[in-house]
């Protein structure tokens, strides 16, 4: 399931924007099908422009029938009816998802026989100065086992001794759920820390959900901002 909202707070319209010849929401779309990892897959969406986007290209497409503030309700709402066990979420503006990083999340349900994990996720290791101390990048520390133990726009951990080596590492948009934890999240109300770091996950974590966090190399570019938009025109060609 690819959530796409038309009226993103930092860039209004991103995913209707051009890159290298398709917008940014097609693009993000064929490349999810591109896996061949999907019994199917759908572009879930308030807007009607990106609705049409999507299906006038010969996609599949749903519109939200309410108002939600987050992708995970978005797709709730999507697949409460649906027979299906897995779901994972591809955010519309990571139009460089590949098969590699998805296949690994996956592969996390495969081998969780005990059912023990609730989602899964991708996080990448970051060194850049600018990008650790970035807002708009969310990080995240996990423990010994991979699982996130906390998520957050600052730079977690803090360097308080600058002579302890640590690694940062940013956490990629995309989920893999099992469809009764995501229906879990819908039907729980927002506490104090999603709602003051603003990170979805951040609930799963607040109601005791197990998220283990898959790390990956593909970097891409998650499309935040205008200036995000330009990296990826140049990553594209």
């Amino acid at each position: 399931m690819i959530p796409a909202r038309y009226s993103a707070s930092r860039f209004p319209g991103k995913l209707m924007q051009d890159l290298g010849g398709k917008t940014v929401i097609l693009r993000t779309y064929e490349a999810t099908v591109a896996t061949q990892l999907f019994d199917d897959v759908i572009v879930v969406t308030d807007s009607d422009i990106i609705y049409k986007e999507i299906v006038n290209n010969g996609g599949k497409a749903m519109m939200s029938i309410k108002e939600h503030e987050c992708g995970s309700d978005r797709i709730a709402e999507a697949v409460e009816s649906l027979d299906v066990d897995i779901v994972v979420n591809v955010q519309g503006d990571e139009p460089f998802t590949d098969v590699e990083s998805l296949g690994k999340l996956i592969d996390v349900f495969r081998s969780d026989a005990e059912k023990q994990i609730d989602l899964a996720s991708l996080m990448v290791h970051i060194t850049e100065e600018d990008e650790i101390n970035n807002p708009n990048t969310v990080k995240v520390i996990v423990d010994n086992f991979n699982f996130a133990l906390y998520f957050s726009r600052s730079p977690i951990p803090y360097p308080r001794d600058k002579t302890i080596d640590v690694k940062y590492f940013k956490h990629k948009g995309v989920y893999a759920f099992r469809k009764d934890a995501i229906l879990d999240f819908y039907k729980l109300p927002m506490k104090p820390l999603e709602a003051s770091e603003k990170i979805e996950c951040i609930r799963y974590l607040e109601y005791g959900k197990r998220i283990k966090m898959v790390e990956t190399d593909v970097q891409g570019v998650e499309i935040d901002t205008p200036e995000d938009l330009e990296r990826a025109k140049k990553l594209w060609k």
